[in-house]
């Protein structure tokens, strides 16, 4: 019987869930269906995607941006002088172009105006910035390498009669947000705020009893626990079957100690049986 760690068979759970499911094939595969891979349909995820912006954030997001614009600048004669050599992420920002900007502006225009919900097209943000369709494409790839933004294509269907596809491709969705790696580069008044040191403590203490808790589960409760779903219930029927061979005796148990930790391969059954079981 082939042992399969709980990520290996949650991998194998969600690809048979989407070849079920009619979700679109992975790398590969060939489709006839005119829709670019890694598509969600429209309207089933959008409320658990966008977020709605806090008062002045569109605002803060765009003076943040046109910094990192005036740093890139900064940055791109520190190079041509040969000062020092730039780290990956000071060569990022000075790839921002102010068409990239200009582009960040519409977009963080419309999330102020919907409440979140961007999803323009194009051919839209090349109307509404005056810009070549291709020059957008290029400033939203390069926003979206330096985390203004997160994008997932989707895909609608269509009502249409007789032959031909039933689905197709449309307007991508976005949702902003402040990248992480950009604070380096931003005039200290505009920098996040460090946390005190009482929350820092606390938000430790809260992930080292979420991390004990999640120790002393058995695998189908860590199951239910992580996912919900068909996924989740499949992986907790697996954990079940761990689980009763775990209390079967050593033997099973030096099996699941395997199962749980693939590094442990290595070692001999009586140095598994005597390692310490991990989920």
């Amino acid at each position: 019987m082939t042992a399969y760690t709980l990520g290996e068979a949650g991998a194998l759970a969600l690809a048979r869930i989407g070849r079920r499911a009619g979700a679109l094939p992975s790398r590969g595969e060939t489709t006839p269906r005119p829709v670019l891979r890694g598509s969600r349909e429209a309207g089933t995820f959008e409320d658990a995607f966008f977020a709605r912006p806090a008062k002045g954030e569109t605002d803060h997001l765009l003076r943040v941006a046109r910094r990192a614009l005036d740093a890139g600048r900064m940055l791109r004669r520190v190079a041509r002088r040969g000062e020092r050599v730039l780290s990956a992420s000071e060569r990022l920002v000075t790839q921002l172009s102010a068409g990239a900007v200009r582009v960040l502006e519409e977009l963080l225009t419309l999330s102020r105006l919907n409440h979140g919900r961007v999803y323009p097209s194009y051919d839209h943000l090349a109307r509404v910035t005056g810009l070549g369709r291709a020059t957008v494409a290029r400033g939203l790839r390069l926003l979206e390498e330096i985390g203004f933004l997160v994008r997932q294509r989707r895909f609608a269907r269509l009502n249409a009669d007789g032959a031909g596809p039933r689905i197709a491709q449309t307007s991508n969705a976005y949702r902003l947000m402040l990248p992480r790696g950009i604070a380096a580069h931003l005039p200290r008044w505009m920098r996040p705020a460090p946390l005190p040191d009482d929350e820092a403590q606390r938000l430790a203490t809260r992930d080292a009893e979420q991390q004990a808790m999640r120790q002393s589960l058995s695998c189908r409760e860590l199951a239910l626990a992580t996912l919900d779903g068909p996924l989740g219930r499949m992986l907790a029927k697996l954990g079940a079957g761990i689980d009763a061979r775990d209390a079967t005796g050593p033997s099973a148990s030096a099996s699941l100690t395997l199962i749980r930790n693939p590094s442990l391969n290595h070692l001999s059954s009586k140095e598994a049986r005597d390692a310490p079981p991990t989920i």
